[in-house]
This record gives C-alpha cells, structure tokens and sequence, in this order.
C-alpha cells in the first residue's frame, strides 16, 4: 500500500511542475549542437534521452523543449500540405 501511494504522490508532483510551452524560454544552441540534435533526431526519432546522452550539459527535456520551440508548427503544416496533395 505504501508504495502505491508513493507512486501517486510522485505523479502528483510531477504534474505540477509542468510548464506551459508558451511559458518556456528559448533554449539557446551552438551550432554544433543544433547540427547533432537534428542528425541524431534522423537516426533515433525522438528519444530525448538518448540524444541528450551525447551533448554534455544538456537534459532531455531541453531537447525536447529546443525541439518542440524550433519545429512544432512547421511539422504540423508540412503535414497537413503533404495530406492535402495525396488526396
């Protein structure tokens, strides 16, 4: 019983503690690190973990959030374009 509230309480605080996206500020990248991130991105997909795993300093869930700033609408309209011109 003890663990099942614990496990609870932990996915309590952690709901808490997100932030909106458009509360998030921009993450800045050198170059190296942007070119890195998309490379690995092509390989692996978007398992943060992993690509953060190869740029020193950096966690997952800046990744993620540097990702999401750079590329959520643009690959939402390429999207609907490439539905657009199959049907």
């Amino acid at each position: 019983m003890d663990r099942l509230r614990s496990k609870q309480h932990k996915a309590a605080t952690r709901c808490s503690e997100e932030v909106s996206s458009t509360e998030w500020e921009f993450i800045n990248m050198s170059e190296q690190e942007e070119d890195l991130i998309y490379r690995m991105y092509k390989l692996v997909g978007d398992r943060w973990a992993l690509i953060a795993g190869r740029i020193p300093g950096r966690k997952a869930e800046e990744i993620e959030r540097f990702w999401i700033m750079r590329h959520g609408e643009v690959f939402a309209n390429r999207q609907k374009k490439l539905k657009k011109s199959k049907s």
